[in-house]
């Protein structure tokens, strides 16, 4: 079943509560997310996306998962 954006936001803000979070897509499979968090801070773009896809819960994961495309806009407040 595809995801709504409301809870891919549902999910990222249980990993990142203080982040600006702004989800896009109307497909449930082909989405957009940006995160903005203090977390990033001093981590490159794989370390930023990884805590990303971790806060997914496997929603990304491999032929079964919900989401099967997401872009990613990752990085720490200015």
């Amino acid at each position: 079943m595809p995801m709504t954006t409301h809870e891919i936001e549902e999910l990222l803000r249980e990993s990142f509560p203080d982040a600006q979070i702004a989800v896009g897509g109307d497909d449930g499979v082909h989405m957009s997310a940006m995160v903005i968090d203090e977390s990033f801070r001093g981590k490159n773009r794989v370390q930023q996306q990884r805590a990303v896809y971790a806060a997914l819960k496997g929603k990304m994961d491999g032929a079964n998962g919900e989401l099967h495309a997401l872009a990613l806009t990752t990085k720490a407040p200015e």
